[in-house]
């Protein structure tokens, strides 16, 4: 026999004047959460009261019902109308949907007040957006939907930017297969191929934050931080035509730029400008680049303009500015924070100020017409101008000086064009090799690598013996008696002389290291006093004081410090292996006598200068030397490229130097003296990663350079 159903009857719903509702204290509602009373009571304001309030007639002693009822279910919504009363806005009898519940019932009331609360689902973040999206196309603006749910407006332009996403990413998300920092992380670009395979390359890797999936979406555009888009303005890329990727969801930095030989094209027409205008001075040839090496000046000779004296009207206008920024900082000194006005005049008093004292310099019109310009961007953007270099060859013949005319070639003045040679980033046409493809083992570290960190290293030593005039006069009496007593005498009455040693190879961030700066700077500071006539030159140094002589030759010794690295040639031109090993053998000794430390001066591991030159069980094996074997062991399974990235990250704060820059300990390497013979066992002396067999990375010398030029940009 079948057994019946019971059927189930709802509660009725009705209409119950605000009047006659009291709140529940079996409402289990005590601790504030989501939106609060006075946003609620303006959404039922605009919209009505969507859900109904649940209620239940009160009772007297007798159980017979009062006319009164209360609310287990919706006290929130229940202080929203009685907030709406207060202010006016709602009549105090004014009916209010509400389902009664029956009085009798065998429920208690505190689970009617818990089950309505637990058996909420809040929104899904994807609805949330699909709505907003379903309500921007029916015609609201985005402040308008900011303003119907009492949000900004940045949020609904956040979730509105999920659009970008691709539809296949959005269904991943909507079944849990990434969250919603991933997902936001995907809406930098609006690729929708590159979108989904950046996901199919880390959805079964470790490394999913959404930083790595930011980088990996951006790897190809330009920061709006770098010198060139500062330099160009992105204002000015976007009227071009550039895309800028920017990211809603947290800071960006100001985006990226999506095009680079756009800009780069926007940036040699800025730099061809500017080039043009400065030749139109006169001057014999211009050079325009986005950077130049360090010491691409080496071997011109530098012309001494006249600064340009500062007029009677001038410095008036300089002191006014003077008393109004002194005015202003004692005005507002004991403030916290400078108003937006105040801090943004004293930005332009500040820039005024340096225009007086940034002084364009006078050249001598005889010789403008032999010398030349170079014009680069500096590391914060803008425009660097270097005025008043001339060439040897340019230089105007014996007969000609004093003379006020320039060298002429027959009746003709020279006076060719200003050339201007574009920053041209050459990637070689080829990509580099599949890591997948590299030998196990770790591989001797390519020739050029060596050079350009022993460059770094040279320099730093030049600077420390700078600072150490003892060290240096120690230095140049070992050069001096080496010649006299271990070698024939050179010819004439004493012949002691630096040569300035030029570096074939180098990395860009080369001229901008601390080591390079700390030499300019000394350097222009020894210019500023070293007379220019001969007998003048000499009896100036008779009269400086022996702490000065010694800084002066400290600085001048430094110069010929030479710690490169370079291939032995054992046919006579360049360095013997015997050579090599002596100079390798006193660059320790002098970096140990000056203490030198190259974490101090400021290198430390990057891509571009040593993790993305070398292979991957080199990378290994500095982050197992550097950070530990379980952060070696975080990163093996990774491609090279994002081994690098994370390499660097791991290996920044450690102190890890490669082989090139250690010092050699003396205990555990015989030092070479000059003088010894040179026998089969100079590999001995040497390093390991010099004594390496070489002759596989040679063989590969095409790609070496085109992973130098990429790692360069």
């Amino acid at each position: 026999m079948a057994t019946a159903v019971q059927k189930i009857t709802l509660s009725s719903a009705r209409d119950i004047p605000f009047n006659k509702l009291l709140l529940s204290q079996a409402n289990v509602r005590r601790v504030k959460a989501g939106t609060s009373i006075e946003e609620l009571a303006e959404s039922i304001a605009r919209r009505g009261l969507i859900q109904s309030l649940h209620i239940r007639p009160v009772l007297d002693a007798d159980g017979a019902e009062t006319g009164m009822f209360e609310v287990p279910a919706g006290g929130r919504r229940y202080r929203a109308l009685e907030l709406l009363v207060k202010q006016k806005r709602l009549a105090k009898t004014a009916p209010v949907p509400c389902v009664v519940g029956d009085a009798k019932s065998g429920i208690l009331i505190d689970e009617i007040s818990l089950v309505e609360n637990m058996d909420r689902a809040p929104l899904h973040p994807l609805d949330q957006f699909r709505a907003f999206q379903a309500m921007r196309d029916k015609g609201m603006t985005e402040e308008a939907i900011a303003a119907a749910f009492f949000v900004k407006a940045n949020v609904v332009k956040q979730r509105l930017r999920l659009v970008s996403v691709s539809p296949k990413l959005l269904e991943i998300y909507a079944d849990d297969g990434m969250t919603l920092e991933q997902l936001m992380a995907f809406s930098v670009s609006s690729d929708h191929a590159r979108q989904e395979q950046v996901w199919d390359a880390i959805k079964d890797s470790w490394q999913k934050e959404p930083y790595h999936i930011r980088r990996m979406l951006t790897e190809m555009a330009v920061r709006a931080a770098d010198k060139r888009a500062v330099f160009v303005g992105v204002e000015a890329y976007e009227a071009a035509g550039g895309v800028v990727l920017r990211d809603l969801f947290q800071s960006d930095d100001g985006g990226w730029l999506q095009d680079p030989a756009l800009l780069d094209r926007l940036v040699a027409e800025k730099l061809k400008v500017a080039a043009d205008e400065i030749a139109g001075e006169g001057w014999k040839w211009v050079e325009a680049a986005l950077s130049f090496p360090y010491g691409h000046e080496h071997g011109l000779r530098e012309l001494a303009g006249t600064t340009v004296e500062l007029t009677v009207g001038e410095r008036a206008a300089r002191e006014t500015l003077r008393n109004e920024y002194d005015r202003l900082e004692a005005e507002y000194s004991e403030a916290d924070e400078l108003p937006d006005e105040v801090d943004a005049r004293l930005g332009e008093i500040e820039k005024a100020l340096d225009a007086f004292e940034q002084r364009p310099a006078i050249y001598d019109p005889a010789d403008i017409a032999i010398a030349g310009v170079f014009i680069s961007i500096d590391a914060n953007g803008s425009l660097s101008v270097n005025r008043g270099y001339v060439r040897s060859e340019d230089e105007r013949p014996a007969d000609h000086e004093g003379n006020d005319t320039p060298a002429t070639d027959g009746d003709r003045v020279h006076a060719t064009a200003p050339t201007v040679q574009r920053a041209v980033v050459t990637i070689g046409g080829q990509a580099v090799a599949p890591d997948e493809d590299e030998e196990e083992g770790i591989k001797p570290l390519p020739e050029r690598l060596i050079t350009e960190l022993t460059a770094h290293r040279t320099l730093a030593l030049r600077n420390a013996v700078a600072e150490h005039p003892d060290i240096a006069m120690t230095m140049l009496l070992h050069k001096l008696v080496s010649d006299t007593f271990r070698r024939p005498a050179p010819t004439g009455c004493l012949e002691a002389s630096v040569r300035h040693v030029t570096f074939s190879a180098q990395s860009e961030e080369l001229k901008d290291s601390a080591p390079a700066r700390e030499i300019a700077e000394r350097h222009e500071r020894w210019g500023d006093h070293i007379p220019a006539e001969d007998q003048a030159l000499w009896d100036w140094l008779s009269h400086l004081d022996d702490g000065t002589r010694l800084d002066l030759l400290a600085h001048c010794v430094s110069f010929g410090v030479n710690a490169l690295f370079e291939r032995p040639n054992p046919y006579g031109s360049g360095v013997s292996q015997h050579g090599l090993d002596v100079r390798i053998s006193q660059a320790d000794r002098l970096a140990r006598a000056t203490g030198l430390d190259m974490v101090a001066a400021g290198w430390r591991p990057t891509v571009s200068n040593y993790l993305g030159r070398v292979t991957k069980p080199r990378i290994i094996e500095a982050v197992r030397e550097g950070a530990g074997e379980r952060s070696a062991q975080l990163i093996d399974h990774l491609k090279k490229g994002d081994m690098a990235n994370e390499a660097e990250r791991l290996l920044a704060d450690t102190g890890w130097l490669p082989e090139p820059l250690r010092l050699i300990d003396p205990n555990d390497a015989q030092a070479i003296e000059p003088g010894t013979e040179s026998d089969a066992d100079d590999d001995a002396a040497l390093p390991d990663f010099l004594s390496e067999d070489g002759d596989d990375e040679e063989s590969d010398g095409s790609e070496e350079e085109d992973a130098l030029t990429i790692a360069a940009e």
